[in-house]
């Protein structure tokens, strides 16, 4: 008994005397791994949102010159329209099948393992978009878009994972935003290239989709060369050297005890040593409202409407007055600000922090989009209201990119423990793709029905998921892994279990039956 309680007494050590964790610098390493990381991913996904947009008549006139060649009459227009459709929404389906995958491989090939996997499915898309012309194949076009999706679908779920494992909390949500910063910067390449001055011609649209080679060529020439995820290396392969050297790399410092304690002690933390499945991952009581605050966040990141002002950019514009021909470039001006608005929220996420990114953001979109609703119903009757149209459709893509563009995927990764995590990204991933999908489907349908009023369910998810936020989702910024899974211990309902365990692995940690380090308690870990 009163061994019990020096034990309780050591573990409730005086907070002053544990040293808080040193400021930690960017690296070299770190950078690289996020920059390369995200530039055959997360470039590529935001690229292939907007690329289709500039060639579209020269694709639909394609599928109609090649049909004439084969069966000697031209496609109807319906035909027409439905070809298209499927070349746009197949890329969602893609990625919901690579989305389906990503426990899978990130099991047997690891985090960097699989994303250097992943370009050889970007490469043989660019191939087959880039020959489909040659070929009179459009079928090599559909195909090629779905192997895109599917690259999209795996690094959608696997980058952010990577990215959350490699950083030190102090600049976890920073170096997390280089994900939708590279989003927002495919969106704004793929519009530049796809001016009419570049490759938006009828004789040059194919080198827009062999650009897709490049960046995934890019990433396979570097990243071979940067470290693996060290949670991964020691959590799940249990490689302490490998993890070691990685912790090296990525924080510039050789003392790495405090961070492999700590990832020590989460592991002897969790019920389970193995990657656990879906299944386990519903079943999973302490991780119930996590993985609710996921699914909710992941389905507003979709339907909170952006991808419909994507998809449709060029037809919203039209309608709103302005000329034709010079859509395109106004179109740069979304790209531009979209970039400009994900950097800005990389640079403060640390300081403000993700819970009120997300809030601010869902609710300007809101707002915005009260208000582009007006300015598009009365635009026919005041010459300078599509002006007001058009300014509401950029402090709409500003509002999405402050938080919701990106904060989502770092939340994913941090919600969850490290054998819950993969299962987690899955969920995220389906419920992404299946969203996705259902705007690109439905969206004009209910466009056509409700006119100018179609934004108005925007609203309705934009506030809903304000609110929702407002009163469930806890503050990540600067929390373990562990602190995390703490804060949401009493809306679980499982806080005694949850003390009890943690209580008991201290204990055991520090009565000498398991690895210890002089760090375990005076110092506190980057991680």
């Amino acid at each position: 008994m009163e061994e019990n309680t020096k034990k309780e007494e050591k573990w409730n050590i005086d907070s002053s005397d544990v040293k808080a964790p040193p400021k930690q610098r960017l690296t070299v390493c770190l950078i690289s791994a996020a920059f390369f990381g995200s530039v055959g991913s997360s470039f590529l996904y935001g690229y292939n949102l907007s690329v289709v947009n500039a060639p579209a008549s020269f694709i639909k006139s394609f599928y109609n010159q090649t049909w004439m060649e084969r069966y000697d009459e031209p496609l109807r227009e319906e035909t027409v329209t439905a070809l298209w459709s499927v070349t746009v929404s197949v890329f969602a389906i893609g990625g919901l099948m690579g989305a389906l995958t990503v426990s899978f491989l990130i099991k047997v090939l690891g985090r960097k393992g699989t994303l250097l996997a992943n370009n050889a499915l970007a490469l043989i898309a660019a191939l087959l978009l880039a020959l489909g012309e040659t070929a009179r194949s459009f079928e090599m076009l559909i195909i090629g878009r779905f192997i895109i999706g599917m690259d999209s679908g795996v690094a959608l779920s696997v980058l952010p994972m990577y990215l959350g494992e490699i950083s030190p909390r102090q600049v976890r949500g920073s170096i997390g935003q280089f994900h939708a910063i590279f989003i927002c910067l495919g969106v704004f390449i793929g519009q530049v290239l796809g001016l009419p001055e570049i490759f938006g011609q009828e004789t040059r649209w194919h080198f827009l989709f062999a650009f897709l080679a490049f960046p995934a060529l890019l990433q396979l020439c570097v990243l071979p060369f940067l470290p693996e995820s060290p949670r991964f290396l020691l959590m799940e392969r249990r490689d302490e050297v490998a993890a070691e050297k990685a912790f090296q790399a990525f924080l510039g410092r050789t003392d790495v005890s405090r961070e492999l304690d700590e990832v020590h002690a989460e592991s002897r933390a969790q019920n389970t040593q193995r990657t656990a499945s879906v299944l386990e991952l519903f079943r999973k009581r302490s991780l119930r409202w996590q993985l609710i605050t996921v699914v909710v966040v992941m389905s507003c990141y979709q339907l909170c409407g952006l991808n419909a002002i994507w998809y449709y950019t060029n037809g919203i514009f039209e309608k709103a007055g302005f000329e034709k021909a010079l859509i395109p470039y106004i179109t740069l001006s979304t790209g531009g600000i979209e970039t400009l608005a994900a950097i800005i929220s990389g640079l403060v996420i640390e300081k403000i922090g993700r819970r009120p990114l997300l809030i601010f953001g869902f609710s300007a979109m809101a707002v915005f989009f009260s208000l582009l609703t007006v300015f598009l119903h009365f635009q026919d009757s005041f010459s300078w209201m599509p002006y007001l149209s058009f300014t509401s459709i950029l402090l709409l893509i500003a509002s999405f990119c402050s938080g919701p563009g990106g904060v989502p995927f770092v939340l994913t990764g941090e919600l969850f423990e490290q054998s819950y995590r993969p299962a987690a990204f899955m969920v995220a991933g389906t419920v992404n793709w299946l969203s996705n999908f259902a705007v690109g489907l439905l969206f004009p349908f209910i466009q056509e029905a409700l006119q100018t009023f179609a934004f108005l369910l925007f609203v309705v998810v934009c506030a809903a998921g304000a609110v929702y936020l407002l009163v469930v989702l806890p503050e990540t910024k600067n929390k373990t892994f562990v602190e995390i899974s703490q804060s949401f211990s009493k809306i679980n309902g499982v806080t005694d279990q949850v003390q009890e365990r943690e209580m008991q692995d201290v204990l055991e940690h520090t009565d000498g039956n398991g690895p210890q380090r002089g760090g375990d308690v005076e110092m506190e870990s980057c991680f």
